[in-house]
């Protein structure tokens, strides 16, 4: 039986930028906050690359796995070349290894860190992300007891990507995490873009009119409103939908119509009860006709 062959250990190297190539499918990380790409930028034209970029190698080119935004800021001030970790990996190891450094990066935002575990548990147990969604499910009815057709293999693998990536159970990424991806499209891509923070995502996504919805998240945005400020926008636009009381008139004449439809006079045990009503009606009538 042929001995299997470990791959070659990574090794360290300076490559010319024009032999680096992004990923063909999207990173993990899609946004980068514009305020510290500027901070990076700064640090690379004083000091360089200090930490080298991990790739693999791709014919006569190297695949960036992580250091997108060190090789962004690398071209932004005209570097030739950047040091670099090379490592022979397959393309699932690729991804695993780029999702990981994301997702224990502090400043990840919400949806992209759950799109990236998401990404990550469908990698590691072979399914797409409806079974993947499924499977936590069954998980959670399986610890109250409801089921017991979850694969336990499935669920070693799950609980083992949580350790791995820290910070969140199986549980609290499924009641907490998950939701967010239902949040209407237009907040769920600003909070993925990192333009508003989640409380105020979930505050704006709450409201029903679109048109209004819209307006307000624009208007969040451009003026960094803080969730008072958003929450009274909202209260105040409810107060201005309310529909007008009716006129003493319109009740008056819908109450006429209904008892009239109802025939209620032929109740004998309703009958002295209304004639009191009616004399009482009578009485203001009688006093409106001699002020005339």
């Amino acid at each position: 039986m042929a001995e299997m062959v470990s791959p070659p250990p990574p090794t360290l190297k300076s490559v010319h930028l024009e032999q680096l190539v992004l990923p063909p499918s999207p990173q993990p990380r899609r946004y980068f906050d514009e305020t510290q790409m500027q901070q990076l930028i700064a640090s690379v034209r004083e000091c360089g690359i200090i930490q080298p970029l991990l790739v693999r190698p791709m014919g006569d080119k190297y695949e960036i796995v992580t250091g997108e935004r060190r090789y962004q800021a690398a071209l932004a001030v005209g570097l030739t070349s950047i040091p670099v970790m090379v490592r022979v990996m397959s393309d699932t190891e690729a991804l695993e290894c780029a999702l990981m450094e994301n997702l224990q990066r502090s400043d990840l935002n919400p949806v992209e860190e759950t799109e990236g575990i998401l990404r990550l548990l469908e990698m590691n147990l072979g399914i797409d992300r409806a079974k993947v969604i499924s499977l936590l499910n069954q998980m959670a009815n399986q610890k109250r007891g409801l089921t017991d057709n979850v694969i336990r293999n499935q669920e070693q693998v799950v609980e083992e990507t949580f350790r791995m990536v820290g910070g969140l159970t199986p549980e609290s990424f499924r009641t907490h995490r998950l939701p967010l991806l239902k949040l209407p499209p237009e907040v769920l891509e600003a909070l993925r873009q990192g333009r508003i923070e989640y409380t105020k995502a979930k505050t704006i996504a709450h409201v029903k009119d679109e048109q209004f919805r819209g307006e307000l998240l624009s208007e969040a945005i451009a003026q960094a409103l803080s969730l008072s400020e958003i929450k009274e926008r909202i209260r105040q636009h409810q107060a201005l939908q309310k529909p007008a009381a009716p006129s003493l008139k319109s009740q008056m004449q819908s109450a006429s119509a209904e008892i009239i439809k109802s025939k209620v006079w032929d109740d004998p045990e309703q009958q002295e009860e209304l004639s009191a009503l009616l004399a009482r009606i009578m009485a203001i009538i009688s006093r409106k006709s001699r002020d005339k």
